[in-house]
């Protein structure tokens, strides 16, 4: 679909230079006193399309105050000077407002960036339900401020959004995703990580829906917010009709209301000019959404977070980079930071290729211009098992699917769902590498789990993947609420690595637990044997020890010595696997005295009930 042009009669922005050479603080002041000359308010708490509500007053900035904290731990601590309520409108009710700081800490959920962008990945992958086929991530240049820096780019083909869907978008708790498969759900995520990623932001979205095909712009900026010293958050947008030849402005309620809009965004993004701001749309196609994040946020050592210059095809974190290239490590580190358990923590193409379980039919994640390969380490396990839990959900809860169905008629029942583990040892990796890979609804939150105890050597290199839908993530996606299911999930873990650990471990020539005292035990007997015996005699250890089948030949107590540490192992692993087989056979013959003893009861009770069938009607005869 080719881009539309706007009819050239339509000049709705007459954007006023400014030869103003004066310090940021008057500049600042100037802004905000143009900005009170139009109606710019955007309550982030009401998704509607929002009416006229009187002219923006913003306070002056302190004397003195500085607001270009680039640094994202220290971007919320800045002075707030003196506020003006503003007037309500005839008839209206006063409503609670939403300081820009919140938009801030509201974002420092995400501990890890990754973590943000992996957010708006969701995002994309949400509407492959809508047609979308692939989410492109990239880093393009920008110019702001007279001087050039890097910018996030995320672009996919999904359904896009209309001006009211866009609206719900900016806004903080309104989601439109009711579907149970989707990812997305409590309408905060795109805040959070966008404005954990970058200062500012922009948004640009094209929809068709009902027959009407719209393309919108929306730019949520914590620069624009800080600098003119507001003091509630104003998200200026603007809408266009594309239906027929040209692009139409959407007007709610007056042409300058809309023209100031535009020029607040061409003031504060990227884009200067209304042609390249609508340039934009020419890589969106007929529906899609783009999002430029820019004024990316900074560390302490005061460069930027992400590192691009790296690695050309992949996206990765500064801080962690710089540790692993500094630190002076040992061969078996080495290792362990180049298994994918450790890159993921600074590498966003690992990190992306297992972030969602099920690889994708006809979806594509391209980072930097090239596909990522999806990962599922479950393909990689040596001596797989796979384990069935069977947690038991009320259905009343919110982690059951029959939830909101129970709900209306107060009915509380177990519902028992089933959760297939993938177990097994992981290939060719230091052993160091363990724990769970615990998805939800398709997305990974916890990586590598580690369930075992730190310093134990059980469960080395054991590594499981599951799909937990029952429990529910934290808002970050980055771990699960605490609740008792979650718990029970824990503690059945922790039971599956020893028993796979138990039954598994001599396979890696490991020594099963307890085994060291078995064999401890059974050399005891072998040396008291050989001293009661000559050398090279035989005893039936069989005639004392029932239970354990052991060879017949006694080595000598000099033989035994001599003997090589991998004979050894050997022989305890094949002594191992026969007692485990002896263990197994015991418990099913066991098994099959009890099932013999409770059919023989119930032969006696059906002997006793014939008999007194035979003697009443031996009695009847009688009489």
């Amino acid at each position: 679909m080719p881009p539309k042009v706007e009819k050239e009669h339509l000049n709705v922005v007459d954007i006023a230079s400014s030869d103003d050479d004066g310090d940021a603080q008057t500049v600042a002041r100037k802004q905000a006193s143009s900005l009170g000359e139009r109606q710019l308010r955007r309550n982030i708490s009401s998704p509607e399309i929002p009416q006229s509500s009187g002219p923006i007053t913003p306070p002056a900035l302190p004397s003195g105050e500085t607001l270009d904290s680039r640094s994202f731990w220290k971007a919320g601590n800045y002075v707030i000077g003196p506020t003006s309520k503003p007037a309500l409108l005839e008839g209206a009710l006063e409503h609670a407002r939403v300081h820009p700081k919140f938009l801030h800490s509201n974002a420092t959920s995400h501990k890890w960036a990754f973590g943000a962008i992996a957010e708006l990945m969701d995002n994309a992958v949400d509407e492959i339900q809508h047609s979308a086929t692939f989410i492109k991530v990239d880093k393009i240049d920008i110019k702001m401020d007279n001087s050039p820096g890097p910018a996030l780019l995320f672009l996919d083909d999904g359904g896009g959004m209309d001006p009211v869907l866009l609206r719900k978008c900016m806004s903080l708790g309104y989601s439109s995703k009711k579907a149970n498969t989707t990812i997305g759900q409590y309408g905060n995520g795109f805040k959070t990580s966008t404005m954990r990623l970058g200062a500012d932001v922009i948004v640009f979205s094209r929809s068709t829906r009902a027959g009407k095909a719209t393309q919108s712009v929306g730019l949520l900026s914590y620069t624009f917010l800080r600098r003119t010293g507001q003091d509630d958050v104003i998200v200026p947008m603007i809408d266009f009709d594309i239906s027929g030849h040209w692009a139409e402005p959407i007007i709610y309620s007056t042409h300058d209301d809309w023209s100031s809009n535009l020029k607040t965004i061409l003031e504060w993004s990227p884009f200067s000019l209304k042609e390249d701001l609508l340039l934009q749309f020419d890589d969106i196609g007929p529906h899609g959404t783009k999002i430029v994040i820019y004024n990316l946020w900074l560390n302490d050592e005061g460069i930027y977070e992400l590192a691009f210059d790296d690695d050309d095809e992949d996206i990765r974190l500064r801080d962690e980079a710089l540790r692993e290239a500094t630190t002076k490590v040992l061969k078996k580190t080495v290792e362990l930071q180049s298994h994918i358990s450790y890159r993921l923590r600074y590498s966003l193409r690992a990190y992306a290729s297992m972030l969602y379980l099920r690889k994708f039919n006809n979806f594509q994640i391209i980072l930097r211009g090239k596909p990522v390969q999806q990962f599922n380490i479950a393909d990689e396990l040596q001596y797989p098992k796979v384990v069935t839990y069977k947690p038991q959900v009320a259905a009343g809860s919110k982690e059951s699917p029959y939830y909101f169905v129970l709900l209306l008629f107060s009915v509380i029942i177990i519902f028992k769902c089933s959760v297939e583990t993938t177990i097994g040892f992981i290939k060719e990796t230091p052993t160091n590498v363990s724990g769970f890979n615990v998805y939800h609804k398709n997305r990974l939150i916890r990586p590598f789990w580690k369930v075992k105890s730190d310093g134990s050597v059980i469960g080395n290199g054991v590594v499981g993947v599951l799909e937990a839908d029952f429990i529910e993530p934290a808002h970050d996606k980055q771990d699960f609420e605490r609740s008792s299911l979650f718990v029970r999930l824990e503690n059945r873990l922790k039971q599956m690595v020893h028993e796979y650990w138990k039954g598994h471990c001599y396979l890696m020539g490991y020594q099963p637990p307890g085994f060291a005292a078995k064999q401890k035990k059974l050399l005891a007997n072998q040396h008291n044997n050989s001293s009661n015996f000559p050398a090279g005699g035989k005893q039936d250890s069989r005639d004392e020890q029932p239970g354990l089948d052991v060879p017949d030949v006694v080595m000598p107590e000099g033989d035994l010595a001599s003997t090589s540490v991998d004979q050894l192992c050997e022989e305890n692993i094949q002594l191992f696997m026969r007692c485990e087989e002896k263990a197994q056979k015991e418990a099913e013959l066991k098994q099959t005295i009890e099932e013999l003893e409770k059919g023989l009861e119930d032969m006696r009770k059906k002997c006793a009930h014939l008999s007194s069938l035979l003697e009443s009607k031996r009695k009847q005869k009688v009489t």
